[in-house]
């Protein structure tokens, strides 16, 4: 039976799970779910996944939701074209790196962008300044592992570049807002201030596949 997806345009989880399934060119079956229209809430979702939350992998009869959760069964799953690396070091440096982003950036950037688009900018500048700081002192770290590697971890894209790239491709878009323009300096023009992290995310849209990831709404709105 063939892999399903259901996924969300525009969310950085199923973002990650398209990538992975693209890069290690797996055929699967996909669903679109329409948040405007409450389709990640339907009984039949809350069924697979009863926190109602994209995206869900279903493979036969088993179903597995979390995003970092769908990248290790289908890397132990289908081990061609690995995601965590060949080696225990290669998957202890690739977690690790994983691990650093969840902790000192994601939920930062979360507030950061949630902040923008949902609550606007007068008012909340503490609140911003005090996210896009710490977004911009991982920023640099990210910056630095890039500029002497392709990769996030050595010379192959890995789970490592499938986690951080949806975050940082959403908030480059989240910035092109009128209300951040304030904000923008701070951080581009990317090839300027951050040429290694520009860099990368153009070897990440040159990878096969990559197109059929990209959010359909995105692409509506350009």
């Amino acid at each position: 039976m063939a892999l399903e997806l259901w996924w969300g345009s525009g969310s950085p989880y199923s973002w990650r799970a398209l990538l992975a399934l693209e890069h290690k060119r797996l055929p699967y079956v996909s669903h679109m779910v329409q948040f405007a229209k409450q389709e990640h809430r339907s009984p039949q979702m809350l069924q697979m996944n009863p926190r109602g939350r994209v995206p869900v992998l279903k493979d036969g009869d088993y179903v597995v939701f979390e995003s970092l959760a769908i990248l290790r069964y289908l890397d132990r799953k289908y081990p061609d074209v690995p995601l965590f690396g060949t080696t225990a070091e290669e998957e202890g440096t690739i977690t690790r790196v994983i691990c650093e982003y969840q902790s000192y950036a994601e939920d930062h950037l979360a507030k950061l962008i949630y902040a923008i688009l949902f609550q606007g900018v007068e008012g909340h500048m503490e609140e911003i300044e005090r996210a896009l700081n710490f977004v911009i002192a991982e920023a640099r770290t990210i910056e630095n592992r890039l500029s002497t590697s392709s990769w996030l971890v050595g010379e192959s894209f890995s789970a490592a570049d499938i986690v951080v790239f949806p975050g940082i491709q959403q908030l480059l878009r989240v910035l092109e807002r009128r209300e951040a323009e304030d904000l923008r300096a701070r951080l581009l023009p990317l090839e300027t201030n951050f040429p290694a992290i520009a860099a990368w995310i153009k070897r990440v849209e040159a990878l096969p596949g990559y197109e059929k990831t990209y959010p359909p709404h995105w692409k509506e709105k350009e």
